[in-house]
Formats: C-alpha cells, structure tokens, sequence
C-alpha cells in the first residue's frame, strides 16, 4: 500500500499496534442485523463501531445502537429483508452520512441485493463475495472439499431420491443402516436436517428432498461441538471449542434447534481439543484456496461411542455463537477474534504470526472461567400481543428461584458470578408472541448443561424465573403486529 506523497504506509507489527489501531480508528464501521446479538461488546474494542438495529433491545439507551423509528413494515421473511429495510431506510441514511464518507458495513447473512443497497448507501461490504459464500454455504459443497483437505465427516453418501426404496437403497449400498439424519444444501439452526427411521419418516418430509442433491448420514449418538476461525492473510486463527444446546423444549419448539452453548477450558480433551483445531485450520486452509477471507464457524460432531470427531458443517459468516468466542478470546488478553476479521477489511497491512497466537490460544486462560448462553424462544402454539417483557441488562437468581433486574448494562462483561445474568431483550411490548418468535438471550458465568446433556438446574430456574416476567394479551381484530425474527444465524 503506498499513499499519496509516496511514503510508505505504516505497517501495524503485532497485537499491540493492532489494538491501538481499533482503539484509534476514524473509518465509520457498521454491524446490519436485526439486533447487536452476534458482535455485542465489540464497540468497546474497535473505536466509530456501530450497530444499525430494526428491534430495539436497548430502549435507546446503548449509545452505539441505532434505530429508525419508522415500524411501517411488517413483513420481514429473513434477516435480509431487515438489512435492506435498514439501508433504505431515510432515518437510517442520515445516520450514515452524519458520520461521513469511507463508512463499510458487516453483516451476519448478506446476498447479492443486499450488498447492492450497501453500495448504493455509501457503503463497501467487509466480506467476500455474495456468490462465493453462498457456494459455499452449501453442506455438500463443503463436505466434498473437507473430503480433500482430510477433515473426516460421518459415514455418509450423496444423491438423489425420490422415494423412501431408493433412500433405503442407497443408505444400503454405503453401509449406513436404517437410522439416518439426511441433510439439504442450505438450511440453518437445524432447518435442513431430517430424521429419517422408516417410510413414516420420509413422508413427512418427502416435500422437501425429492428432486435435489441430498447427503445421507449415518446416525450416531453426537454432541456438537462448535469452534470459529478466522482466516487472515497471514494463515487462519482459531477460536476456541464450545458444546450447543439443542432442542431443549424449555426454550425453544424445535427438536433439532440450536438453543444455546456452554464454552470452558476442558470442553474436549486436550488431545482432541487438538485435533478439532487441526480439523478447522485445515477447513480454513480451503476456504482460502476458494478465495475466502474472514470470519467461519464450524461444527464438529463429537461421536459418544467411537470418540471420533467429524464435520458437522461449516457456516461462512458469523453466527449464533460469535458472542461467545469473542468474549472468550478477549480474556486471552490479545483481542477478539473477530476483529481479525476487520483487519482483513480495513485497508491497512499487518504483520502478525499467527502460529504464535494459535499455541497461546489453545492453551487458553482462565482454568475456572466458565460461560453459558441460552437462547429463548415461543414455545406455545397460541398467538398474542405482548403487553410485559424483560428489559435488557444483569438480573439476578434469587435462592428462592425468582429474578429480579439489578442494573443497567450494554453487554456481559460485568457480571460478577454465577448468581447474576446478562439478559438482552429480543421481545419487547407491542410485538407478536407466537411460535418460535425469540424472546430474548441470557448469557451467565455458569453451565447451562450437565454432564449427561441434561439442562442444569440453575439453569431451568433461570428460564421459570425470566418466563414470569412476560404477559400477553390475545390478538383482537384491530391489533398492529410487527414480525418478530429468530436472530440466530
């Protein structure tokens, strides 16, 4: 990079220089989604970090949120309809261009109409093209180039079928058996995921394999375990393993969904923490041979039986566990993993040596630190108009088992132990209480699951407790509703 005058630019030589680069910064950074769920608390890292929000989980009270006050439309079907909404929005582009030119926007999902109405607001987008991540956001995509790299997945095979004879034929000719999970090339949070144990199965979600390319799995008694990289120019870097919560019917209505994630210092074995690393840093070592840079989760699934650790799948982007790795990887005293991300985005070289930061990571800090996060969703089927929800800040579990808020807060980083929690609201008064619709997030110091993948019992008083803070009324004829959004990603 050579700047005008002919000066060589200053090139940022290590974590030090690079942490007074964010804490210094003047190019206006923008985070798009419906909510500052993924990448709360990096504002407090990267100085002129913004979040451009639709739902409010902060009542105008988190000086880096911004939220139109328009609520005209009602509608959304995905987060990208809420991005665009967001960029077009009159309120919003005067918030843009008050903070002047040279601004550049992430995302947690973005497709190519996305990215145009970025560009036509004045904005470059910090990550790859839409047409490469979306090839390979693809699971069969992914698990034929994790094939070449070496990165084990179950036993599995992939075609087409069209009927329950030809899945049994072709799960026979694998060696797979009659317990299969068969997954479809794009779908998140388990909404591409299918079991299938006979022809009463395959009936009932026939409508959405037949006629397309599908991978066939062998069943196996599983806990995911789920670790983001990054990759940089300089190699990948690597966050650390946490365990998910799923399907738990307490928070949420689906027997696959992602929940949740407890992340510790001995979430895997020290040998195996090993090897899942490897696994990632070979995945990542692809995606930069397809010409990818930035940030990617990966989840790993940890076999019960055999102790074998295979590909779950790999998500090009941020996801619903990026909290949880950044607020990991920002106690190792360097920074968080994401703004490894931005530096690939911000028009400056580094120099790093990303071997190094790898060792230190995965020896890891903090022996006792322990964090969980759950996420809260509908779990009845009747519709209603909230009339109370929980308002975002610490709250505190009582012995006697009931919550009460205790302070103001713009994320987790003051919680003192496990008596206390950080909550962000999702829900707030007005909106639509239905099936699924998220209510909120709770992060706490504490382990959400035991041993065995059974909910702890602080943590079930921690769900009895927040569900008493919410009241609804039934939906009458004349009732505006605004659309409420799963957040995960």
């Amino acid at each position: 990079m050579q700047p005008l005058g002919g000066q060589p630019a200053r090139v940022l030589n290590g974590l030090s220089d690079i942490r007074a680069f964010f804490h210094t910064n003047t190019t206006p950074l923008y985070f798009v989604s419906p909510t500052p769920f993924n990448l709360l608390g990096i504002d407090r890292w990267v100085r002129n970090f913004f979040y451009l929000n639709y739902f409010d989980s902060f009542e105008g009270e988190h000086s880096r949120v911004f939220v139109p006050r328009r609520r005209d439309r009602i509608d959304f079907d995905s987060m990208g309809d809420v991005c665009k909404h967001l960029l077009r929005d009159p309120e919003t582009l005067d918030f843009v261009s008050q903070r002047g030119a040279g601004g550049k926007a992430c995302f947690v999902m973005v497709d190519e109409e996305t990215q145009d109405v970025a560009h036509a607001a004045g904005l470059d987008v910090m990550h790859p093209r839409a047409e490469l991540r979306h090839r390979l956001d693809s699971k069969l995509v992914m698990t034929r180039l994790a094939d070449e790299a070496g990165v084990p997945s179950v036993p599995h095979a992939m075609g087409r079928v069209s009927s329950y004879d030809e899945l049994a034929t072709l799960s026979r000719n694998a060696g797979l058996g009659d317990d299969l999970v068969i997954e479809i090339a794009y779908g998140n949070a388990g909404s591409g995921t299918f079991f299938v144990r006979g022809p009463g199965d395959w009936d009932r979600c026939a409508g959405a394999l037949t006629g397309q390319d599908i991978k066939v799995m062998k069943r196996i008694r599983n806990v995911e375990v789920c670790l983001e990289g990054t990759v940089t120019r300089h190699g990948t870097v690597i966050g650390p393993p946490m365990t998910s919560l799923v399907g738990y019917p307490e928070v949420t209505p689906g027997k696959g969904s992602w929940c949740g994630n407890d992340i510790w210092r001995d979430v895997l074995p020290a040998a195996q923490t090993h090897t899942a690393r490897q696994m990632v840093g070979r995945l990542g070592d692809v995606l930069h041979r397809e010409g990818y840079r930035g940030y990617f989760e990966v989840d790993l699934l940890h076999d019960l039986d055999t102790d074998e650790l295979y590909l779950g799948e790999v998500n090009p982007r941020l996801s619903g566990v990026s909290p949880m790795t950044n607020l990991t990887t920002e106690a190792y005293a360097d920074i968080p993993l994401f703004l490894f991300h931005l530096l690939e985005y911000m028009d400056v070289e580094y120099e790093l040596d990303i071997d190094e930061i790898n060792t230190r990571w995965e020896r890891g800090y903090g022996e006792t630190e322990v964090w969980g996060q759950l996420i809260i969703s509908e779990t009845s089927p009747d519709v209603q108009i909230f009339t109370a929800t929980p308002r975002t800040g610490v709250w505190q579990l009582h012995d006697d088992g009931h919550v009460a808020f205790a302070r103001p807060s713009d994320d987790s980083s003051t919680l003192l132990d496990e008596s206390e929690a950080f909550y962000m609201r999702v829900a707030a008064p007005g909106e639509l209480r239905c099936l699924g619709a998220q209510l909120g997030v709770l992060v706490t110091r504490a382990h959400l699951q035991t041993d065995d993948y059974q909910l702890t019992e602080r943590c079930r008083r921690w769900i009895n407790g927040f569900k008493t803070q919410f009241a609804s009324t039934p939906l009458t004829p004349t009732t505006p509703m605004v659309s409420r959004l799963v957040a995960r990603a």
